[in-house]
């Protein structure tokens, strides 16, 4: 029998120039620097979010990128672009943010809830990358036509904001599309990286597993729920965004249930009202979760996480957790013989 080496080698691995195929996603309020520096050191790629790393953690946004990139040991970093206009101020800060990135070296771009042409042409001029965050085929369309080199496809095992598919189901449903697909949701462990590379993702994006770490800031309470947390646990509200949202069952999320009241409702079916609803609601959101990342109080706050507490029973370092994938992909390679 020969023995076949399967490499770790994927698109995502060629795209980023990185060892492993994982992406610390971007998590508000959780990717504090020294996370995101952590992952792109250990051999993955790391990728801050904008409004976490200067409201959050209260970093100048160039002052934090030069730090994550000290920090990084010269690996990349990526950023997230949260593209949907909201309003002509938060759109312009973003496009603002995005320049400020490409000239500080920034080469990976995600983005997210909205048309992401103008991201895709500033960074490819800069001769970098974008994937988009995607639940569904009709978004992946609309990102490979808008110039996205890859997609992240957001299933229904995510936290945050969790699509409606399984990742099988979403993978037959992007893989038409050519372009390389990530695997986002219910990933904890390196074998879980590995059935996935194994399934055809081109790498997975971890947010969950990387909160339960030294190197994220998160209340160590919040770590301890996660940690402690079964699948069942996790529960879709309403009441954060207006729009499901993955979370940890906590007596705060009992008291306050899971659907937004009938007038709320009403006003999201609204063309003109939407718009106004969904600012007020992105506002407020963006309050309480910085609230909640700092208070660890389970009868106060939202506690984000997906369906991968399933598999995270301690907190880990970074680099442990990448060591685990290592170690799962040299399983993979012994085992796969012909």
């Amino acid at each position: 029998m020969t023995q076949v080496h399967v490499p770790i080698e994927t698109a995502l691995t060629r795209h980023l120039d990185i060892e492993l195929p994982v992406i610390c996603g971007a998590m508000y309020p959780c990717s504090n620097p020294e996370l995101v520096a952590a992952t792109s050191a250990a051999g993955g790629m790391g990728v801050f979010q904008p409004i976490s790393l200067t409201f959050v953690h209260g970093h100048d946004f160039l002052e934090g990128i030069r730090l994550m990139k000290g920090l990084a040991n010269g690996r990349p970093i990526g950023m997230n672009a949260l593209i949907e206009a909201s309003s002509r101020t938060y759109h312009e800060r973003m496009v603002r943010w995005v320049h400020l990135a490409l000239e500080e070296g920034v080469r990976f771009f995600v983005t997210s809830l909205g048309n992401p042409r103008w991201v895709a042409d500033a960074v490819h001029a800069a001769g970098g990358v974008v994937y988009h965050d995607v639940t569904e085929l009709k978004w992946g369309q609309k990102g490979l036509d808008a110039g996205v080199d890859g997609l992240i496809a957001v299933n229904r095992r995510a936290g945050g904001h969790a699509g409606s598919r399984l990742a099988p189901a979403l993978l037959e449903e992007l893989a038409p599309l050519g372009l390389p697909v990530i695997c986002a949701g219910g990933l904890s462990t390196g074998a879980d990286v590995a059935e996935a590379i194994g399934m055809g993702y081109a790498g997975v994006q971890m947010g969950t597993r990387f909160i339960a770490t030294p190197e994220c800031t998160a209340h160590e309470r919040y770590k301890a729920a996660i940690v402690a947390a079964t699948e069942d646990d996790i529960v879709l509200t309403e009441r954060l965004t207006g729009v499901p949202v993955a979370v940890i069952n906590t007596p705060y999320i009992e008291r306050m249930g899971l659907r937004v009241g009938t007038f709320a409702r009403w006003m999201f079916r609204g063309r003109k009202t939407r718009h106004w609803m969904r600012s007020f609601y992105g506002l407020r959101s963006i309050l309480l979760l910085k609230a909640s990342n700092r208070r660890g109080d389970a009868d106060r706050d939202y506690w984000q996480a997906g369906r991968s507490v399933a598999g995270i029973t301690s907190i880990r370092s970074v680099a442990d957790i990448l060591d685990d994938v290592r170690t799962a992909f040299r399983t993979s390679q012994h085992e796969v013989t012909r």
